[in-house]
């Protein structure tokens, strides 16, 4: 039971993060239409970065809110998760996106074949390469972020959620022009499905995979705590427990 909780608080969060981020999009569209100033590229990026803060808080003591395939890789390859797990959230993250995108479709229909429901685009005059590669770092910070605030025990795991969603702020601002800014191949995956917007989608799945193991490793064997500094830690504590008992 405990199990199918996590899988139900990923295809919730997952959701949840697409609808609004894709969301904004939508919106911005909507709203330009109509002669309004819309949200432009600031709106949606704090759209998707308070999304993600928000998911957050509200299912990462259920599940650790990967909400994201390219996180639960990088937990799976630094053996967080097991494989079956592994595979399982990144299943339940697939269709919360692709619930989302539908209903997005449904909601926004104006919005199908102009900005294809906020599905990933490339920027004009931008190259394969490029758009890999912006979502390769982008991602890579990202997971970097998660592994030094929500992983790491000797980081302020409280502020966590905030940390991670700036860092999708900032990602999506700076990637924005290039490749969407978008660091999570599940949050291109529902748009485009329920657009048939496909195009160079291996875009988005590759460079966030990609950004997201090379912090992994990093982060596994460079910056994680290592055993002498455990050993100087838990020698720290055992010292206070002595010393109150004195």
């Amino acid at each position: 039971m405990d199990a199918l909780k996590k899988y139900i608080a990923e295809f919730l969060g997952t959701f949840t993060l697409v609808f609004i981020a894709a969301g904004a999009i939508c919106a911005d569209f909507y709203l330009k239409r109509n002669g309004g100033q819309g949200l432009g590229i600031i709106g949606t990026s704090i759209a998707y970065g308070l999304a993600v803060t928000s998911v957050f808080y509200a299912i990462s003591y259920i599940s650790g809110a990967h909400i994201n395939p390219a996180i639960t890789i990088a937990y799976w390859i630094t053996k967080r998760v097991n494989p079956n797990t592994a595979i399982k959230y990144i299943i339940a993250q697939i269709l919360g996106a692709s619930l989302a995108g539908f209903t997005l479709k449904i909601l926004f229909p104006e919005a199908l074949y102009t900005v294809y429901i906020g599905t990933s685009t490339l920027g004009d005059n931008v190259s394969l390469l490029q758009g890999v590669v912006m979502e390769a770092i982008i991602t890579f910070l990202l997971a970097i972020t998660i592994f030094g605030t929500a992983l790491d025990k000797r980081a302020y795991s409280s502020f966590a959620g905030l940390a991670i969603g700036l860092v999708i702020l900032f990602g999506a601002l700076i990637g924005g022009p290039i490749s969407g800014g978008i660091m999570n191949p599940a949050r291109a995956f529902g748009p485009a499905l329920a657009s048939g917007q496909f195009a160079h989608h291996y875009i988005w799945w590759l460079g966030p995979i990609a950004g997201s193991i090379a912090a992994a490793l990093l982060y596994e064997t460079v910056l994680a705590e290592g055993k002498k500094e455990k050993e100087e830690v838990k020698a720290v504590s055992t010292k206070k427990k002595q010393k109150q008992f004195v």
